[in-house]
Protein backbone atom coordinates (compact mmCIF):
# COMPACT_ATOMS: atom_id res chain seq x y z
CA UNK A 1 0.00 0.00 0.00
CA UNK A 2 1.08 3.92 -0.47
CA UNK A 3 2.75 4.69 2.77
CA UNK A 4 3.30 8.80 1.77
CA UNK A 5 0.26 9.74 3.73
CA UNK A 6 1.40 8.15 7.65
CA UNK A 7 -1.29 9.81 9.72
CA UNK A 8 -0.64 10.77 13.27
CA UNK A 9 -3.63 10.96 15.66
CA UNK A 10 -3.63 12.07 19.15
CA UNK A 11 -5.90 10.54 21.57
CA UNK A 12 -7.36 13.13 24.39
CA UNK A 13 -6.93 11.84 28.02
CA UNK A 14 -9.95 10.81 29.53
CA UNK A 15 -10.18 13.76 32.01
CA UNK A 16 -11.17 17.29 31.43
CA UNK A 17 -8.50 20.09 32.29
CA UNK A 18 -8.67 23.54 32.05
CA UNK A 19 -7.06 24.69 28.16
CA UNK A 20 -7.75 21.22 26.93
CA UNK A 21 -9.31 23.42 24.27
CA UNK A 22 -6.62 25.62 23.66
CA UNK A 23 -4.53 22.38 23.42
CA UNK A 24 -6.61 20.42 20.85
CA UNK A 25 -6.15 23.55 18.91
CA UNK A 26 -2.92 24.32 19.18
CA UNK A 27 -2.04 20.48 18.09
CA UNK A 28 -4.44 20.74 15.29
CA UNK A 29 -2.68 23.83 14.33
CA UNK A 30 0.74 23.21 14.22
CA UNK A 31 0.32 20.28 12.44
CA UNK A 32 1.54 18.01 14.97
CA UNK A 33 -1.27 15.57 14.09
CA UNK A 34 -3.80 15.17 11.71
CA UNK A 35 -6.86 14.54 13.65
CA UNK A 36 -7.87 14.19 17.23
CA UNK A 37 -9.71 11.46 19.07
CA UNK A 38 -12.12 12.61 21.36
CA UNK A 39 -12.31 10.03 24.23
CA UNK A 40 -14.17 10.96 27.55
CA UNK A 41 -15.77 7.45 28.93
CA UNK A 42 -16.94 9.27 31.50
CA UNK A 43 -18.55 12.49 30.19
CA UNK A 44 -21.85 13.69 29.76
CA UNK A 45 -23.31 15.06 26.57
CA UNK A 46 -23.19 18.88 27.73
CA UNK A 47 -19.48 18.43 29.03
CA UNK A 48 -17.95 17.13 25.01
CA UNK A 49 -20.43 19.67 24.02
CA UNK A 50 -18.60 22.32 25.97
CA UNK A 51 -15.16 21.48 24.90
CA UNK A 52 -15.44 21.12 21.23
CA UNK A 53 -17.68 23.88 21.54
CA UNK A 54 -14.54 25.87 22.52
CA UNK A 55 -12.79 24.73 19.12
CA UNK A 56 -12.32 27.11 16.15
CA UNK A 57 -14.78 25.66 13.39
CA UNK A 58 -12.14 25.30 10.87
CA UNK A 59 -10.64 22.63 13.42
CA UNK A 60 -13.31 20.69 13.71
CA UNK A 61 -13.46 18.28 11.12
CA UNK A 62 -10.15 16.94 12.44
CA UNK A 63 -12.17 15.91 15.33
CA UNK A 64 -13.28 12.07 15.83
CA UNK A 65 -15.84 11.53 18.43
CA UNK A 66 -15.85 8.23 20.58
CA UNK A 67 -19.03 8.81 22.70
CA UNK A 68 -22.28 10.93 22.28
CA UNK A 69 -22.18 10.55 18.50
CA UNK A 70 -25.65 12.51 18.29
CA UNK A 71 -23.53 15.45 18.43
CA UNK A 72 -21.08 15.31 15.49
CA UNK A 73 -23.46 16.35 13.08
CA UNK A 74 -24.04 19.54 15.38
CA UNK A 75 -20.68 20.34 15.84
CA UNK A 76 -19.73 19.46 12.78
CA UNK A 77 -17.41 16.90 13.61
CA UNK A 78 -15.44 14.53 11.01
CA UNK A 79 -15.60 10.99 12.46
CA UNK A 80 -16.97 8.79 14.92
CA UNK A 81 -15.05 5.82 16.39
CA UNK A 82 -16.92 2.94 17.42
CA UNK A 83 -15.76 1.14 20.55
CA UNK A 84 -18.02 -1.48 22.83
CA UNK A 85 -19.74 1.19 24.02
CA UNK A 86 -20.74 2.48 20.64
CA UNK A 87 -21.21 -0.23 18.12
CA UNK A 88 -23.19 1.79 15.06
CA UNK A 89 -22.09 5.23 13.93
CA UNK A 90 -25.43 7.59 14.06
CA UNK A 91 -28.42 7.00 11.08
CA UNK A 92 -27.33 8.91 8.11
CA UNK A 93 -23.78 9.26 8.84
CA UNK A 94 -21.39 10.18 6.13
CA UNK A 95 -18.40 11.65 8.15
CA UNK A 96 -15.56 9.21 9.01
CA UNK A 97 -16.17 6.02 10.75
CA UNK A 98 -13.51 4.29 12.60
CA UNK A 99 -13.51 1.07 14.96
CA UNK A 100 -10.93 -0.24 18.09
CA UNK A 101 -9.51 -3.80 17.21
CA UNK A 102 -7.13 -5.71 19.27
CA UNK A 103 -6.80 -8.58 17.22
CA UNK A 104 -5.42 -9.48 13.43
CA UNK A 105 -9.01 -10.80 13.02
CA UNK A 106 -10.88 -7.93 14.02
CA UNK A 107 -8.70 -5.77 11.57
CA UNK A 108 -9.90 -7.83 8.90
CA UNK A 109 -13.42 -7.86 9.41
CA UNK A 110 -13.44 -4.23 9.15
CA UNK A 111 -13.51 -3.22 5.05
CA UNK A 112 -16.63 -1.28 5.33
CA UNK A 113 -14.69 1.09 7.88
CA UNK A 114 -11.79 4.28 7.16
CA UNK A 115 -9.20 3.06 9.32
CA UNK A 116 -9.20 0.94 12.60
CA UNK A 117 -7.10 1.13 15.48
CA UNK A 118 -5.11 -1.60 16.50
CA UNK A 119 -3.41 -2.07 19.97
CA UNK A 120 -1.29 -2.63 21.77
CA UNK A 121 1.33 -2.65 19.33
CA UNK A 122 4.26 -1.39 21.61
CA UNK A 123 3.98 -1.99 25.92
CA UNK A 124 1.55 1.27 27.00
CA UNK A 125 2.86 3.62 28.82
CA UNK A 126 -0.36 4.55 30.74
CA UNK A 127 -1.10 1.60 31.32
CA UNK A 128 1.50 -0.79 33.16
CA UNK A 129 1.65 -4.58 32.07
CA UNK A 130 -0.38 -3.73 29.19
CA UNK A 131 1.79 -4.98 26.32
CA UNK A 132 1.78 -6.57 22.51
CA UNK A 133 0.98 -10.21 22.24
CA UNK A 134 0.58 -10.49 18.42
CA UNK A 135 2.45 -12.95 15.83
CA UNK A 136 4.91 -10.98 13.78
CA UNK A 137 4.73 -12.75 10.73
CA UNK A 138 0.67 -12.77 11.06
CA UNK A 139 0.70 -8.86 11.71
CA UNK A 140 3.09 -8.34 8.57
CA UNK A 141 1.06 -10.53 6.54
CA UNK A 142 -2.19 -8.56 7.48
CA UNK A 143 -0.49 -5.11 6.85
CA UNK A 144 0.65 -6.13 3.40
CA UNK A 145 -2.59 -7.15 2.19
CA UNK A 146 -4.63 -5.68 -0.60
CA UNK A 147 -7.45 -4.00 -0.66
CA UNK A 148 -7.72 -4.10 3.19
CA UNK A 149 -8.96 -1.04 5.67
CA UNK A 150 -5.97 1.50 6.96
CA UNK A 151 -4.61 0.06 10.18
CA UNK A 152 -3.75 2.69 12.84
CA UNK A 153 -0.76 1.71 15.17
CA UNK A 154 -2.05 2.62 18.81
CA UNK A 155 -0.66 1.70 22.42
CA UNK A 156 2.70 2.43 23.47
CA UNK A 157 3.17 4.73 20.53
CA UNK A 158 5.85 7.75 20.94
CA UNK A 159 6.64 10.31 17.56
CA UNK A 160 9.82 8.64 17.59
CA UNK A 161 8.33 5.49 16.57
CA UNK A 162 6.66 6.58 13.56
CA UNK A 163 9.48 5.85 11.19
CA UNK A 164 9.57 2.30 12.64
CA UNK A 165 5.77 1.92 12.37
CA UNK A 166 5.30 3.24 8.52
CA UNK A 167 8.21 0.85 7.72
CA UNK A 168 6.34 -1.91 9.38
CA UNK A 169 3.47 -1.38 7.11
CA UNK A 170 0.87 0.42 9.41
CA UNK A 171 -0.78 3.41 7.86
CA UNK A 172 -0.90 5.99 10.78
CA UNK A 173 0.14 6.05 14.70
CA UNK A 174 -2.47 6.83 17.20
CA UNK A 175 -0.88 8.54 20.75
CA UNK A 176 -2.17 8.57 24.11
CA UNK A 177 -0.27 10.35 26.92
CA UNK A 178 2.78 10.84 24.32
CA UNK A 179 1.11 13.47 22.19
CA UNK A 180 0.24 15.85 25.48
CA UNK A 181 2.96 15.12 28.18
CA UNK A 182 5.73 17.22 28.33
CA UNK A 183 9.10 14.71 28.29
CA UNK A 184 11.13 15.28 31.10
CA UNK A 185 14.52 16.90 29.98
CA UNK A 186 17.60 14.51 30.82
CA UNK A 187 20.10 17.33 30.11
CA UNK A 188 18.25 19.70 32.56
CA UNK A 189 17.80 17.21 34.94
CA UNK A 190 21.03 16.20 35.60
CA UNK A 191 21.28 19.11 38.11
CA UNK A 192 18.33 20.39 40.04
CA UNK A 193 18.32 23.58 42.35
CA UNK A 194 15.57 23.62 45.22
CA UNK A 195 15.42 26.26 47.26
CA UNK A 196 15.43 27.13 51.22
CA UNK A 197 14.87 30.68 51.70
CA UNK A 198 13.86 32.85 54.35
CA UNK A 199 12.13 35.79 52.15
CA UNK A 200 11.01 36.52 48.50
CA UNK A 201 14.46 38.57 47.81
CA UNK A 202 16.42 35.31 48.93
CA UNK A 203 14.30 32.91 47.18
CA UNK A 204 14.78 35.27 44.02
CA UNK A 205 18.75 35.53 44.76
CA UNK A 206 18.91 31.76 45.03
CA UNK A 207 17.68 30.78 41.64
CA UNK A 208 19.35 33.41 40.09
CA UNK A 209 22.75 32.55 41.32
CA UNK A 210 22.21 28.53 40.38
CA UNK A 211 20.96 29.35 37.10
CA UNK A 212 23.76 31.71 35.96
CA UNK A 213 25.64 28.90 37.43
CA UNK A 214 24.19 26.74 34.51
CA UNK A 215 21.63 24.68 36.58
CA UNK A 216 18.46 24.18 34.20
CA UNK A 217 16.04 22.60 36.81
CA UNK A 218 14.92 24.44 39.75
CA UNK A 219 12.26 23.91 42.08
CA UNK A 220 10.56 26.76 44.59
CA UNK A 221 10.64 25.22 47.77
CA UNK A 222 9.30 27.26 51.02
CA UNK A 223 7.27 25.62 53.24
CA UNK A 224 6.88 28.54 56.00
CA UNK A 225 5.81 31.04 53.41
CA UNK A 226 2.36 32.56 53.66
CA UNK A 227 0.30 32.39 50.08
CA UNK A 228 1.28 36.26 48.99
CA UNK A 229 4.74 35.63 49.98
CA UNK A 230 4.95 32.39 47.21
CA UNK A 231 2.65 33.31 45.32
CA UNK A 232 5.71 36.96 44.47
CA UNK A 233 8.58 34.30 44.72
CA UNK A 234 6.56 32.32 42.10
CA UNK A 235 6.28 34.94 39.90
CA UNK A 236 10.32 36.55 40.30
CA UNK A 237 11.88 33.10 40.58
CA UNK A 238 9.44 32.07 37.27
CA UNK A 239 10.63 35.03 35.23
CA UNK A 240 14.41 34.33 35.93
CA UNK A 241 13.97 30.64 34.99
CA UNK A 242 12.04 31.40 31.22
CA UNK A 243 14.83 34.00 30.79
CA UNK A 244 17.45 31.50 31.43
CA UNK A 245 15.57 28.33 29.63
CA UNK A 246 15.29 26.43 32.76
CA UNK A 247 12.67 23.94 33.80
CA UNK A 248 10.38 25.97 37.12
CA UNK A 249 8.36 24.03 39.45
CA UNK A 250 7.09 24.41 42.09
CA UNK A 251 6.71 22.18 45.36
CA UNK A 252 3.48 21.24 46.45
CA UNK A 253 0.99 24.02 45.54
CA UNK A 254 -0.48 22.74 42.77
CA UNK A 255 -3.36 25.36 42.49
CA UNK A 256 -0.04 27.82 42.07
CA UNK A 257 1.96 25.88 39.75
CA UNK A 258 -1.26 26.08 37.58
CA UNK A 259 -1.79 30.21 38.05
CA UNK A 260 1.61 31.20 37.36
CA UNK A 261 2.77 28.95 34.45
CA UNK A 262 4.90 27.14 36.19
CA UNK A 263 6.53 23.76 33.96
CA UNK A 264 4.98 21.62 37.02
CA UNK A 265 5.01 20.61 40.28
CA UNK A 266 6.76 18.67 43.14
CA UNK A 267 4.70 16.54 45.47
CA UNK A 268 5.70 14.59 47.97
CA UNK A 269 4.09 11.76 49.60
CA UNK A 270 1.52 13.53 52.39
CA UNK A 271 0.80 16.27 49.42
CA UNK A 272 -1.71 15.74 47.05
CA UNK A 273 -2.09 12.51 44.75
CA UNK A 274 -0.32 12.56 41.55
CA UNK A 275 -3.76 11.48 39.65
CA UNK A 276 -5.33 14.55 41.42
CA UNK A 277 -2.67 17.31 40.35
CA UNK A 278 -2.79 15.85 37.12
CA UNK A 279 -6.87 16.41 36.85
CA UNK A 280 -6.09 19.99 37.30
CA UNK A 281 -2.58 20.94 35.60
CA UNK A 282 -3.25 18.72 32.85
CA UNK A 283 -1.09 16.07 30.93
CA UNK A 284 1.65 18.67 29.53
CA UNK A 285 2.39 19.53 32.79
CA UNK A 286 5.88 18.06 34.59
CA UNK A 287 4.73 15.96 38.26
CA UNK A 288 7.25 14.62 40.17
CA UNK A 289 6.79 12.56 42.72
CA UNK A 290 8.86 12.02 46.35
CA UNK A 291 9.45 8.15 47.24
CA UNK A 292 11.57 5.96 49.56
CA UNK A 293 11.15 2.86 49.14
CA UNK A 294 10.67 0.80 46.06
CA UNK A 295 6.71 0.39 46.44
CA UNK A 296 6.66 4.33 46.49
CA UNK A 297 8.05 4.08 43.34
CA UNK A 298 5.61 1.82 42.17
CA UNK A 299 2.48 3.73 43.22
CA UNK A 300 3.84 7.16 41.61
CA UNK A 301 4.33 5.33 38.14
CA UNK A 302 0.74 3.83 38.68
CA UNK A 303 -0.20 7.37 39.42
CA UNK A 304 1.35 8.86 36.53
CA UNK A 305 4.28 10.88 37.67
CA UNK A 306 7.00 12.34 35.33
CA UNK A 307 10.24 11.74 37.91
CA UNK A 308 10.83 10.17 41.00
CA UNK A 309 12.74 12.36 43.88
CA UNK A 310 14.24 9.49 45.71
CA UNK A 311 15.83 10.05 48.99
CA UNK A 312 17.19 10.79 51.19
CA UNK A 313 20.53 9.87 50.56
CA UNK A 314 21.73 10.79 54.23
CA UNK A 315 20.18 13.22 57.14
CA UNK A 316 19.39 16.66 55.80
CA UNK A 317 18.83 19.45 57.51
CA UNK A 318 16.65 21.54 55.12
CA UNK A 319 13.50 18.71 55.64
CA UNK A 320 11.42 17.63 58.57
CA UNK A 321 9.70 14.33 59.33
CA UNK A 322 13.02 12.57 57.08
CA UNK A 323 11.98 8.96 56.61
CA UNK A 324 14.80 6.33 56.65
CA UNK A 325 18.05 7.51 54.95
CA UNK A 326 18.84 5.21 51.82
CA UNK A 327 22.62 5.62 50.94
CA UNK A 328 24.05 3.91 48.06
CA UNK A 329 22.66 0.64 48.33
CA UNK A 330 19.33 2.18 48.74
CA UNK A 331 19.50 3.76 44.97
CA UNK A 332 21.56 0.46 43.62
CA UNK A 333 17.80 -1.45 44.82
CA UNK A 334 15.66 1.60 42.99
CA UNK A 335 17.44 1.43 39.85
CA UNK A 336 17.39 -2.21 39.79
CA UNK A 337 14.15 -2.19 40.56
CA UNK A 338 13.19 0.31 37.73
CA UNK A 339 14.99 -2.24 35.35
CA UNK A 340 12.89 -5.27 36.26
CA UNK A 341 9.97 -3.87 36.32
CA UNK A 342 10.39 -2.26 33.12
CA UNK A 343 10.06 1.27 34.15
CA UNK A 344 11.12 4.43 31.75
CA UNK A 345 10.44 7.18 34.65
CA UNK A 346 14.02 9.34 35.67
CA UNK A 347 15.29 9.26 39.37
CA UNK A 348 16.94 12.38 41.00
CA UNK A 349 18.67 11.42 43.91
CA UNK A 350 18.18 14.17 46.83
CA UNK A 351 18.54 14.62 50.65
CA UNK A 352 21.81 16.00 52.58
CA UNK A 353 24.12 15.49 49.26
CA UNK A 354 27.52 17.20 48.61
CA UNK A 355 29.84 17.76 45.78
CA UNK A 356 31.96 14.48 47.21
CA UNK A 357 28.95 11.72 47.03
CA UNK A 358 28.06 13.15 43.27
CA UNK A 359 30.18 10.39 41.17
CA UNK A 360 29.04 7.45 43.92
CA UNK A 361 25.45 8.29 43.32
CA UNK A 362 25.87 8.73 39.76
CA UNK A 363 27.28 5.51 39.22
CA UNK A 364 23.96 3.46 40.65
CA UNK A 365 22.41 4.55 38.04
CA UNK A 366 20.33 7.68 38.99
CA UNK A 367 19.57 10.39 36.69
CA UNK A 368 20.42 13.34 38.06
CA UNK A 369 21.11 15.03 41.77
CA UNK A 370 19.47 17.49 43.47
CA UNK A 371 20.53 19.78 46.07
CA UNK A 372 19.87 23.02 48.26
CA UNK A 373 22.12 24.05 50.42
CA UNK A 374 25.47 23.03 49.20
CA UNK A 375 24.34 25.54 46.96
CA UNK A 376 22.63 28.31 48.31
CA UNK A 377 25.06 27.91 51.46
CA UNK A 378 27.91 28.18 49.25
CA UNK A 379 30.26 31.09 49.68
CA UNK A 380 30.31 31.31 46.04
CA UNK A 381 26.49 29.92 44.74
CA UNK A 382 27.35 30.30 40.84
CA UNK A 383 31.05 28.31 41.15
CA UNK A 384 29.24 25.55 43.35
CA UNK A 385 26.71 25.15 40.54
CA UNK A 386 29.08 24.93 37.85
CA UNK A 387 31.30 22.25 40.25
CA UNK A 388 28.42 20.22 40.25
CA UNK A 389 27.30 20.18 36.84
CA UNK A 390 31.08 19.32 35.65
CA UNK A 391 31.47 16.46 38.18
CA UNK A 392 28.14 15.24 36.88
CA UNK A 393 28.49 15.42 33.46
CA UNK A 394 31.95 13.51 34.20
CA UNK A 395 30.01 10.90 35.97
CA UNK A 396 26.94 10.35 33.78
CA UNK A 397 27.69 6.89 32.07
CA UNK A 398 29.40 5.62 34.43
Amino acid sequence: MDKTNFIKIAVTVPYFYRGESEDIARILDSGEVDMVHVRKPDASAEDIKSLISAIAPRLRKQLTLHDHFELADGLDAGGVHLNRRNQSPPAGWQGRTSRSAHSIDECRRCKHLDYVTLSPIFPSISKQGYRADFDEAELNEMLNEGGRTKVIALGGVTPDKFKQLEAMGFDGAAMLSAAWSKPVCLDAFRLQFITNPRSVGEAANQVAQAVEGGCRWVQLRWKDADEQQLREAAKLCGEICRKAGSIFLIDDHVELAGQCDADGVHLGKNDMAVSAARKILGPGKIIGATANTTADIDHAVAEGADYIGYGPFRYTTTKKNLNPILGLEGYRRATAHCRSMGYRIPIVAIGGITADDVADIMATGVDGIAVSGVIASSPSPVSATSNLLEIITKHINI
